[in-house]
């Protein structure tokens, strides 16, 4: 037990002594830009165990405002396309789920100062502005308009600047019978 002690001593003794001379997340402004493969999937539950999924395009910018080395706020705006397979096969009863939206929001990143590969987690809130369609056996709804959303993003931010990263994001619907997110890769330039 003490030998455990003393490794995460030394290690938090490490991060905190090496942590200002990092770059994973420096202040000021930035502009970044994601490009993805969309997803879009029917919200899991016990009395329906299906899950029908499409897939898409999605793009998203975001102006960064770097407060700390760990910590900055992301105002978003981005959209997703996604469909559902038509082929017979994938998916022999023809259910649908299929998002259409422009997404705008504001989220808030930690980041871990680590220079070359600095892992990142993202939260906030937003709104989605489109067409949604869930069609399975236990669901049949269709809504347009705005519903508002929950972005969590994790990832990694590459390269000796940290300018390039590679994640997943997750929007969760607040109402609604679906859920979508995208595999993305982005990159960060400043502005200042």
């Amino acid at each position: 037990m003490t030998q455990i002690v003393r490794n995460l001593s030394s290690i938090l003794i490490f991060t905190l002594f090496f942590s200002n001379q990092t770059k994973a997340q420096t202040t000021g402004n930035f502009i970044k830009v994601s490009i993805g493969f969309g997803s879009s999937t029917s919200n899991y539950e016990e009395e329906n165990p299906e899950i029908i999924d499409g897939t898409g395009f999605f793009t998203q910018g975001e102006y960064i405002i770097g407060v700390t080395k760990w910590f900055s706020v992301r105002p978003y705006a981005g959209v997703i396309f996604t469909s559902t397979s038509k082929d017979a096969i994938k998916n022999p009863q023809g259910y649908k789920v299929e998002t259409n939206a422009f997404l705008l929001g504001t989220k808030v990143r930690l980041c871990a100062p680590i220079p070359w590969v600095a892992p990142f987690i993202e939260t906030g809130i937003g709104a989605s502005i489109g067409s949604f369609k869930t069609y399975t056996n236990y669901v049949n709804e269709k809504k347009s308009g705005v519903i508002a959303h929950i972005p969590i993003s994790i990832g990694l931010a590459l390269g000796p600047k940290n300018n390039i990263e590679i994640g997943v994001t997750f929007y969760g619907n607040l109402s609604g019978e679906q859920a979508f997110g995208a595999f993305t890769a982005g990159y960060t330039f400043p502005i200042d």
